[in-house]
């Protein structure tokens, strides 16, 4: 076969090793495979890639990547073939102009989206499930999500010893526009005493108790935002160029003017998708890459590769990007938050 891989959406630790591990699987069924340069947009504008939109992929070209940050083939959020208009009909047309037979897409529900579309056109489709976010349904977890929790923990550990320091409230803003994964577990990683998660819109009477509380006891805080969240009857914040942003800065001028507490806020924003994968985010990715590989050879051709421990399985693209994994509010770190008297701000 001859086929291609594509690295979609915002870039997350372990694509490399996912590209890795794909290229060597597909070399050693004797197939051919490229790599798509700057995701579908190579495709979408052809013309702004006078050498093609392939790279060609070999055991050389993927030699010592598996524990670089990024993606050695470039990636975009900026050009969805689906809006404003859809565009599928010209990327499969691309695809075969090209002599491509099947297409391997490395990316979160937008890839996933794209990658269905492009499977209802007729032309084969392997999903491989990838988001630090860790939203997308239908897999236990998704690649770059362990590695950002791990960050994220990491600076929290950090904040803790100066913020016992100076008696402070540090409010630390992680990714996590509709989910609040990466907030609720490295927030309990790092003992924050307030976590503030999109699935559970806060009251600032309820975070101001916590803090003053604390204030009295321990003359500290930590508290962790995603970046999604916001206060009950409220919608999220927006930065003036219109992205989702400024949770924590919102929710410090709140307790500043409520409390008079001396309050400053760390954003981690996209320190959480740069940098070396964990050793958890190498093994999904390359247990990915080779299982994306095999779906092929067996011939799957609208699937997408899902973790299911101990072992990885498939399911229709169709349904993977049907509904988005938001945090239950009766999961087990939810129920385990409430019982260490963690604030969830409801």
């Amino acid at each position: 076969m001859k086929i291609a891989i594509v690295t979609g959406g915002g870039d997350a630790p372990g694509l490399n090793a996912v590209i890795r591990s794909a290229v060597l699987s597909a070399v050693g069924l004797g197939w051919t495979i490229s790599g798509l340069r700057d995701g579908m947009r190579s495709l979408m504008v052809p013309q702004d890639y006078p050498e093609g939109p392939l790279i060609p992929l070999n055991q050389d070209s993927v030699r010592g990547i598996t524990f670089l940050g990024g993606t050695i083939l470039g990636t975009t959020n900026q050009a969805n073939p689906l809006e404003p208009v859809d565009c599928t009909a010209q990327i499969v047309e691309n695809l075969r102009a090209h002599q491509l037979e099947a297409l391997l897409m490395v990316g979160g529900d937008g890839t996933m989206a794209i990658a269905s579309r492009i499977a209802k056109h007729g032309f084969p489709v392997v999903g491989i499930p990838k988001t630090i976010d860790n939203d997308l349904d239908g897999t236990v977890v998704t690649f770059g999500f362990d590695t950002a929790v791990e960050f994220a923990t990491q600076c929290i550990d950090r904040l803790h010893s100066t913020a016992q320091s100076h008696g402070r409230v540090m409010v630390v803003e992680v990714m996590g526009r509709y989910a609040g994964w990466i907030a609720l577990e490295s927030g309990l990683a790092g003992t924050a005493d307030v976590i503030l998660i999109p699935e559970i819109p806060y009251k600032l009477e309820s975070v101001l108790a916590k803090l003053q509380e604390r204030r009295s006891h321990r003359g500290f805080s930590l508290v962790v935002i995603a970046e999604g969240a916001h206060p009950i009857n409220e919608s999220y914040s927006k930065e003036k160029s219109g992205r989702l942003g400024g949770a924590a800065q919102r929710l410090v001028s709140a307790i500043s003017e409520a409390t008079g507490l001396d309050t400053r806020s760390v954003v981690l924003g996209h320190l959480l998708r740069g940098g070396t994968p964990s050793a958890r985010d190498r093994l999904y990715s390359l247990r990915f890459g080779a299982a994306a590989v095999r779906a092929l050879a067996e011939g799957r051709r609208a699937d997408m590769v899902a973790l299911d421990p101990p072992n990885v399985r498939y399911l229709p693209l169709e349904e993977a990007t049907r509904h988005m994994k938001t945090v239950p509010l009766d999961c087990d770190s939810v129920l385990t938050a409430r019982s260490l008297g963690t604030c969830l701000g409801d």
